[in-house]
Order: C-alpha cells, then structure tokens, then sequence
C-alpha cells in the first residue's frame, strides 16, 4: 500500500514548487500568475527510510525497493470555485480518491511573487480552500438525495441506509463543518467510499522563507494554533529549499541541509507527518535479490500484510517468521536472530509491527 494525497491551496502559494520539488521533476509549471497549472499532475517519490540500506547490507540485497509516495497536484483554488470561478472546481474530482490532503499556506512574505487575496494571511487562506471543499461536498451529496429518495421509497434498503449516513454529513457542511467532523460511529469506510473531500485528513505544510525554515515564522506559529484546534498536524517546509536539495546530488544534501540548520529534507517531514496521520507503518523482505519496503494500516494482521506482496500469500497463508527491526541488526542477519531466540514463528492473529523484517510461508 502506497501513500496517496492531493496538494491543494490557492494560487502562487508554492504549490507546484513543492510539486516539483519533492518529486524532483519538471512536471508542474511554477509561475507567478493564478492557474499556471492547467492539468493535475501525478508524481511519485520513494520513500526515504535509513533502515533499507541497514538491512539491505546484512542480507546481501542486489537492490533495494522503497515504498513509494505519490503526489496529485492540481490547479490553484480560489474563492468561488465551487461556484465556477476560476479553474480549480473543475479538478476536484482529480482528488477525490486519494487518501488525504496536504494543504499548502503560504507563510513568507514576498512582494514579487503576488497573493491573489492581497495579503499574507494563511488562517484566512485556509478557511477560504476549507469552505470551496465544503461546498462542493455539499453540493455532491444534495445531488444524490433525490434518487435515494425516490428508491428508499419503494423499499430500497441500502438507499434507506445512505440517506441515514448522508444526513449528518450534510447538516455537518451545511453548518460550516467539515465531513470528517460527522462520520457516524462504525461508518468511517462507508463515508470514505462517497470520495468526500472534506472527510479525508489534512495535513497543513506551511511554506515558509529559506530563513524560516528550521525555526518557522509567526504566519506558520498561526497555522500550527490552526491545526492543532482541527486536531490536524502541520509541518514547516521551504519550498525553495527543497527545490535546492533536489538538485543536488544524494551525498552532498545532509551537508546542504546542515549548514542551513535543518537535521533532514521538508519530504521526509511530510512523510513522516503523512505516515502518522494515516496510521501507516512498513514492514520489509530481505533476501538476497532486494531488500523491499512495504506500507501498510497499523493493526495489520499478518495474512492481509502478506497480501500486499500477492493475493496468493495471503489466500495460502500458513505463517509468517517474524524478527524485530532490532533484533535483525543486533543478530546480523536471520541466522544471528534465529540463534539468539529473536526469530520467532506468528500466525493468522499476529498484529504486524512497524519495522518486523518478515518470511512468508504459503501453500496455494
């Protein structure tokens, strides 16, 4: 399982730099003009993690697979676009089916680069995207009513039934509440399949200036008080930095991060926020040919981890070997583990840890 977000925010808040940035290509246009990006752009990144290249050097891998992170950029939104202004309503849909937001505020300030609201206030500016993804949920669930109506009306059970789930959600926006505030206990799948924008986490990455970036900025202060009141989280990145580093070759950017007083890359910190606010933990498979990362929900159970490799693992299941992170290092390697009583063998219940180097075994 990947992880999978939409990058929203208004026009010429660094959005497609960021784009570019983190996925270190050329892909989204950045310029200093509203609606510079007039097609969604789909980019993926792997995954930093320091444990594969550990792992990899003790099993002798010829290769190591990250997991892979993927970035939907879409064009700038702007007050009205649930009405028709501008161009951002008409790419809503491009992000319907990922699996959470990063809201993008611009928190520097810059008289070159313009703000289409004319000042620099990001609390505002993410009230104004919040209320556009509001109203175009709204306006997608009143839509649907009449038809279940219709159908609940002449004895349709699962109609009855969406007509009871949508309710609340559609008092919820209509009150100026995001989906996600509403979900009915026990209904948060049922509420994901209706692809509402306002239902799926947040992450709010605040832009900051290249000065600002280690320590943050007042803007970025008013974001995080912003998050923190929506329970949401909220990471601080320079988007110029970041469009720095990605040039840079792999070996020179710890040093280039350093001098800037920065302990890692604005990605590993989206990631990492990313990975805690979906509930995503990574598993691995070292072998001889790779050393592989895999992602997967916590509270995975061993069978369903096993099925992201191939359905076949997971319909044969039998067991699993199973060593700690930890303990693979400290025993160097399986054979280390196995001889110091690390190594252990978990069936269909076993809840898979974060960080578990694990061996399927499966009978189809």
């Amino acid at each position: 399982m990947g992880f999978n977000c939409g990058i929203v925010g208004l026009p010429n808040v660094g959005k497609s730099t960021l784009f570019n940035a983190l996925t270190a290509t050329a892909q989204a246009q950045a310029a200093n003009y509203p609606f510079c990006t007039i097609e969604p752009n789909v980019g993926r990144v792997a995954v930093p993690d320091p444990r594969l290249a550990l792992l990899a050097a003790i099993g002798k891998s010829a290769k190591i697979v990250p997991t892979v992170l993927e970035f939907v950029d879409i064009a700038g939104l702007v007050r009205g676009a649930s009405k028709g202004e501008g161009l951002g309503n008409q790419f809503l849909g491009n992000i319907r089916e990922v699996d959470a937001i990063i809201h993008v505020l611009r928190c520097f300030e810059d008289p070159d680069v313009v703000h289409v609201e004319g000042a620099i206030d990001p609390v505002r500016d993410a009230a104004t995207v919040d209320t556009e993804l509001m109203l175009a949920d709204l306006d997608s669930l009143e839509k649907r009513v009449p038809g279940l109506q219709k159908r609940a009306r002449g004895g349709d059970k699962d109609s009855a039934a969406q007509l009871a789930l949508i309710e609340p959600l559609t008092a919820a926006l209509a009150a100026g509440r995001p989906a996600r505030a509403a979900v009915p206990p026990g209904q948060a799948e049922a509420v994901r399949r209706l692809g509402l924008l306002t239902a799926k986490p947040v992450l709010y990455v605040c832009n900051v200036e290249e000065d600002a970036a280690a320590t943050g900025n007042a803007h970025s202060a008013d974001v995080a008080a912003h998050a923190a009141a929506e329970r949401a989280p909220a990471v601080v990145v320079s988007a110029a930095i970041e469009a720095e580093v990605a040039q840079l070759p792999e070996g020179e950017r710890g040093d280039f991060l350093a001098g800037l007083g920065l302990a890692d890359s604005g990605l590993d910190r989206v990631i990492r926020a990313g990975h805690d606010l979906l509930g995503l933990i990574t598993y691995f498979t070292v072998g001889p040919k790779e050393t592989r990362a895999w992602t997967i929900p916590r509270g995975t159970r061993a069978p369903q981890a096993a099925g992201v490799i191939h359905g076949d693992f997971e319909r044969g299941f039998i067991a699993c070997e199973t060593i700690a992170y930890a303990d693979y290092l400290a025993g160097n390697g399986e054979a280390g583990a196995r001889e110091a009583g690390r190594l252990r063998v978990e069936g269909r219940d076993y809840v898979v840890a974060d960080g578990d180097v694990l061996l399927f075994r499966f009978n189809v």
